[in-house]
């Protein structure tokens, strides 16, 4: 974590002071703040209240965000929660991503996908059916391999009202993903792939391996309980399933056992036209084979009853969660139009509609669209719940009419800003404030700059339209320190490593320390390469890598260049043509295979290849040299 919570805890204090009728807008929580909730357990359904502390921010993406937390207290009016223990440690997932990019994204791919609102954060009852899915899933892994712990436990469901989404706890895991491993012996691996035997001595990578078997097997037995797109979580072939399956720090002894699923909350929903890894061209037949042409979380609980039926000993005791399974699915599934399902159901099914637009009041109401009374005002009126939706299609302007509309603290701020100088100024400094929070946990500015926002307000007018660039870019441009320092890094940097010989001897021990630290080099590799590190031809390569990494701006500045010389000295063009010709000039110089860069490169080579009149000791990097990136890898193979 990049930043100051106390920082944060100023300007959050400096919002609240404002004492605006609308709610502080907040995107996710700080470190030792405490929470209240009131839950719903998975095992019994039983209601109660806890009170958490959040001891840290672990992560977020597309699915939601990740805390560690503390229970504070937990009351119960009827009996109590077993699973729930008073001082114990827990994970909270709240499905709400802490970026607004990754909110849109996800929200708009699963609007395309099925016709409605993600589902996970506004509707109760989807989190719920997920949460019960988990639980039959993680008594099916005890029949699988011996040990229910291979899968994460998940103890109660949730709605957060500050930030709009529905959320879980869990079982918190002390793990790790997989360390990267030294492996010198890919041949033998590739034939252990083949199911050809081999010497088990001559394997390496053994928590790879591990890893890989754990998964392809978990995901058989998800499909054989139905359970079949919750299965792309755990995908290898996807490329980034990997993460989802955690090794627990008590079991470092042996690479072979530990392994648990701690992932079951899809965040992007795959659709047909939309493939976002090599595993998603499988997964996109398979679903089309099953009559899914758009998948999410969708599972079968006919299947899932058959698989019990055979299993009756071990999910003993689970009667009335498959039950209040079955249930839930049935309203999740009828809470979206979902096209690609439901048919023609939905130009003659009234329980469907009524369904869809009931999930929808409580949506909006989940995510603080809307308070309790007006709740209350579109349930009992199906025309006001349709005008509703239909405002809500307009962009920008709909959001605005859909809170003026539906909350009362909305109306009284909307108002007081049209009405009250003292009020519109405030607002504006908390909208500020609010901006400067966000982009200071970002990393987009520092602490200064974040208290000069929230103070005088003015320099949001450059960092707004600068927030949409990527964080890097937005600081460039507004941290003189910082852009300095990257220039150096850039121009300067190479110059002196190319001129230093003492500081290219250290560049290489931090890379020899980054690779001991990330497990890529072995102890006996780093010292050999160290031993080494006076070495004539060492010292050499290092001085060309050197070179290389001075060439690494030269493509783009004589792309930049030339398409700044075409439009100057093409007056004559209508401008919006000149300026087309211009970036074409520009992105054509990024995709061709030999630019200015690597021909620079190349030819650097290719002197010290005559001047020495060596071309023994240049025959792999006076070729590669040449391309475009992979000419930057043409002294590290070389020294290799």
């Amino acid at each position: 974590m990049g930043y100051s919570v106390e920082v944060c805890k100023k300007l959050g204090e400096k919002i609240r002071s404002a004492k605006l009728f609308r709610p502080m807008h907040i995107e996710r929580y700080d470190d030792n703040t405490e929470l209240e909730y009131n839950i719903v357990d998975v095992d019994t359904a039983v209601r109660a209240k806890i009170k958490v502390l959040i001891l840290r921010f672990v992560g977020g993406g597309f699915a939601g965000q990740v805390y560690q937390v503390k229970l504070l207290k937990i009351e119960s009016d009827n009996c109590s929660i077993e699973t729930l223990k008073e001082g114990g440690i827990y994970a909270v997932k709240i499905l709400i991503p802490p970026s607004g990019f990754s909110l849109f994204f996800r929200n708009l791919l699963y609007a395309i996908g099925f016709q409605g609102p993600f589902q996970l954060q506004s509707n109760p009852i989807a989190a719920r059916s997920g949460a019960l899915w988990q639980k039959f899933i993680r008594r099916a892994a005890k029949i699988k391999f011996g040990d229910e712990r291979s899968v994460t436990n998940i103890y109660a469901t949730f709605v957060d009202n500050r930030l709009g989404s529905c959320g879980e706890i869990s079982e918190w895991i002390e793990g790790r993903t997989w360390r990267l491993e030294v492996d010198e012996r890919l041949d033998v691996r590739r034939k252990w792939f083949k199911g050809k035997p081999v010497d088990p001595q001559k394997l390496g990578s053994p928590e790879y391996r591990s890893k890989y078997q754990f998964m392809h097997q978990f995901v058989d037995l998800l499909h054989e309980v139905g359970a079949h797109e919750f299965a792309r979580q755990y995908e290898w072939s996807t490329w980034k399933s990997q993460p989802n399956c955690l090794k627990r720090k008590d079991t470092e002894a042996s690479p072979e056992t530990g392994l648990v699923a701690v992932d079951f909350r899809a965040g992007l929903a795959l659709l047909p036209f939309l493939p976002m890894s090599p595993g998603d061209f499988k997964l996109i037949f398979q679903g089309l084979f099953r009559g899914s042409l758009v998948q999410f979380d969708r599972g079968d609980v006919g299947k899932l009853e058959a698989y019990i039926s055979h299993h009756p000993d071990e999910f003993q005791g689970m009667e009335h969660q498959l039950e209040e399974l079955k249930e839930s699915e049935d309203v999740y599934r009828a809470s979206i139009p979902d096209v690609t399902h439901n048919h023609i159901k939905l130009l003659y099914s009234r329980k469907l509609w009524s369904t869809i637009l009931k999930s929808a009041v409580t949506g909006w109401k989940v995510k603080n669209l809307i308070d309790e009374q007006f709740e209350q005002k579109l349930h009992g009126s199906i025309f006001c719940t349709i005008l509703f939706w239909i405002i809500g299609i307009v962009p920008f302007l709909g959001h605005f009419i859909r809170r003026f509309w539906g909350q009362e603290n909305y109306r009284k701020h909307y108002l007081n800003i049209l009405t009250s100088g003292n009020y519109l100024w405030r607002a504006i400094r908390v909208k500020a404030t609010e901006y400067a929070l966000s982009w200071y946990r970002a990393g987009r500015v520092d602490e200064k700059k974040a208290l000069q926002i929230s103070e005088r307000v003015w320099p949001i007018i450059y960092h707004l339209p600068l927030s949409l660039l990527p964080i890097g870019l937005h600081k460039f441009f507004t941290d003189k320190q910082y852009a300095q320092s990257r220039l150096n890094f850039i121009f300067v940097r190479p110059f002196r490593l190319y001129f230093n010989a003492h500081l290219r001897e250290e560049w290489l021990r931090e890379m020899v320390a980054e690779g001991k630290k990330k497990h890529i080099l072995t102890d006996e590799d780093s010292e050999t390469i160290l031993s080494q590190i006076k070495e004539t031809f060492i010292q050499k390569y290092l001085k060309s890598l050197a070179v290389h990494v001075l060439t690494v701006p030269v493509t783009q500045i004589v792309s930049v260049l030339i398409a700044a010389i075409y439009i100057m000295t093409h007056p004559e063009l209508p401008r919006h043509e000149a300026y087309a010709i211009g970036f074409g000039i520009i992105a054509l110089f990024q995709v061709v295979p030999i630019s200015p860069g690597s021909l620079a490169r190349g030819l650097y080579v290719l002197y010290l290849v005559i001047k020495e009149r060596n071309f023994k000791d240049y025959n792999i990097a006076v070729f590669l040299a040449f391309f475009k990136y992979i000419g930057y890898l043409a002294f590290p193979i070389q020294m290799t």
